[in-house]
């Protein structure tokens, strides 16, 4: 047998928002009526219903939501991400999303279209009140799930963050500064080898092909210029402090 609590005659799956406008504002007398002026111009609805002041205010309501990401909306009853430019006659809010939106910034408003009186007469819970609250809870189910989800994957990058922070700080201490011993050392080598670069034997015989030491920076940033370091002012600057650390030996 059928029974006639099982559904809410005014509910739909999705709502355009004039729809839903008509219903909040329990106009549904007029519905063709002011359908017929909303799809010739939205904007006539405060010029053309004066009488009924909320029907543009509940409509500028639900845009208002929708511009501001308080309330999901789809495309001809698509669901679309928020932001996604629609173009306004075809904007769509599912009935449950609608219903949330409505029991968060609208806790006072209980439109028919959307709340079911929770009890019939004999007082238990209508079907449609139970499959309503059913898809209430399916839907927060859901957004539970996508939050759960995001945080942990939020917990994973501030896992990763913490262990690139450690190796960055091991790497520092590994590649830290060289003490002024470990300089000196590597300069007295270089100024050695530059030395003997430069040098002759006792019987006045060149040690290298290199005249000079312009001779030298010339040769190393010619074959190896893209090393970091090798450029002819460097080198020019560390044969120097070279030269110096043989000399205050």
């Amino acid at each position: 047998m059928y029974i006639s609590q099982s559904c809410n005659p005014l509910a739909q799956v999705f709502y355009r928002p004039i729809d839903a406008a008509i219903r909040w504002c329990n106009l549904m007398a007029y519905e063709t009526q002011i359908l017929e002026v909303a799809w010739r111009s939205p904007t006539m609805l405060r010029s053309a219903f004066p009488q009924w002041p909320c029907l543009y205010a509940n409509t500028e309501k639900i845009f208002d939501a929708i511009r501001h990401g308080e309330l999901p909306y789809g495309c001809l009853g698509i669901q679309v991400a928020i932001g996604t430019r629609v173009e306004c006659t075809q904007v769509t809010i599912r009935h449950t999303d609608l219903k949330l939106w409505m029991s968060r910034f609208h806790p006072e408003q209980k439109p028919a279209f959307l709340f079911d009186q929770p009890l019939n007469q004999n007082g238990t819970i209508s079907i449609g009140t139970y499959l309503a609250l059913q898809a209430d809870r399916d839907a927060l189910q859901l957004q539970v799930r996508s939050t759960e989800t995001a945080y942990q994957q939020l917990l994973s990058e501030l896992e990763a963050v913490g262990l690139e922070k450690e190796n960055i700080e091991h790497l520092i201490k590994i590649n830290g500064k060289v003490s002024d011993r470990s300089e000196a050392t590597y300069l007295h080598i270089i100024g050695a080898m530059l030395s003997l670069l430069l040098g002759h034997s006792p019987s006045g015989k060149p040690h290298s092909v290199f005249r000079s030491q312009a001779a030298i920076v010339d040769a190393l940033t010619a074959h190896y210029d893209k090393l970091p370091g090798i450029s002819k002012r460097n080198l020019d600057e560390k044969f120097a402090a070279a030269k110096r650390s043989l000399s205050e030996r």
